[in-house]
């Protein structure tokens, strides 16, 4: 097991450095620039290549890159042109609001995905099991935006039963020792700041839940049903076994593996959909600063944030890769 573990931590190196080299020359092919989006209409040839030479940006590109891997290694992504702050306390202060939705998105999407796509298994050729397979098709193809937007609409807006925006009540004034809104209320003893935060996270994070949701219930489905169909499955079930115990033993605990995998990737998929997600709701997260970041030409910020959320990706990957190795021998012997 340990020489899989080292062989994975090995292989993470050419990604994160080819990772680091895409995102380097994306964010240089960017139309304008952060001296143009700083000057505005006073973007004279003279001021702009002052800004640029404060910035580094007259260097050449692989001085910069060198430069940028250097302090990037050092978590030192220099300051937001937004704030003026350092990037790595942009993303301490805000990193905890969208994982704090991804988290309550990926729970929502298993909860309820898992069971769905086991049900659908069981039902396999009735009109349960086409219904539910035409709703995850919808819920893939539907636009993470504009489902957010309907929701806002209906319960926030037309019905009232919950907030519009933001993670609070603007009025509160509650202590957040460690950004997490939920937990921080439960720490301090301020239930009602905890529902607060609760209530604000709902549409958000079923907005975002809506495609992870659809896809662990199609696989779900797909892996149930190849269990279903093994040896081993129709030998408990002759030998008399309780259908319960089929199911807990035989048929989930092995129908689970993959599921396992694309749960993981699919954190993933969370932190990529945060960005609309938080524009629309106005939820102070990472999606939310760096969309602002790319309209500013905030190259620090986009550098910065879009970095250590794929490198998140990539060690998400990785634990998930672990994982499937401990539940599955095969999987570290090939």
């Amino acid at each position: 097991m340990l020489r899989f573990v080292v062989r994975r931590l090995l292989q993470l190196i050419p990604i994160l450095l080819g990772l680091s080299i895409l995102l380097f020359a994306w964010v240089r092919a960017l139309p304008g620039g952060p001296a143009q989006a700083l000057l505005g209409e006073r973007a004279t040839p003279e001021a702009v290549a002052q800004i640029e030479a404060q910035l580094g940006l007259d260097r050449p590109l692989w001085e910069q890159y060198v430069q940028f891997l250097g302090r990037a290694v050092r978590l030192d992504f220099g300051a937001s042109l937004q704030t003026g702050q350092p990037v790595i306390e942009e993303m301490a202060r805000r990193f905890p609001a969208t994982i704090e939705l991804a988290v309550a998105a990926l729970l929502i999407a298993v909860a309820v995905g898992i069971p769905l796509g086991y049900l659908a298994a069981r039902r396999y050729g009735t009109w349960l099991d086409s219904a539910l397979v035409s709703a995850s098709l919808l819920g893939v193809t539907v636009p993470i935006f504009f489902l957010a937007y309907l929701l806002k609409l209906v319960f926030a807006v037309q019905l009232g039963w919950l907030p519009t925006a933001g993670r609070a009540d603007a009025r509160a004034r509650t202590e957040h020792p460690t950004g997490f809104y939920v937990l921080d209320g439960i720490l301090t003893g301020d239930l009602n700041a905890s529902w607060d935060a609760l209530t604000h996270l709902i549409l958000p994070a079923i907005a975002l839940a809506s495609i992870p949701l659809a896809v662990i219930v199609r696989m779900t489905r797909a892996s149930v049903l190849n269990v279903l169909h093994e040896d081993y499955v129709r030998t408990a079930e002759a030998k008399g076994l309780l259908p319960g115990t089929v199911v807990r033993r035989h048929v989930l605990r092995n129908s689970m593996l993959p599921v396992t995998t694309v749960i993981g990737l699919q954190m993933g998929v969370l932190l990529a959909g945060a960005v609309l997600t938080e524009t629309v709701f106005a939820f102070a997260g990472v999606g939310k600063f760096m969309a602002d970041g790319i309209v500013q030409r905030d190259f620090p910020t986009i550098q910065g944030f879009i970095l250590v959320i794929a490198v998140s990706y990539v060690l998400i990957n990785m634990i998930v890769d672990i994982i499937y190795g401990l539940l599955d021998p095969r999987v570290r012997v090939s």
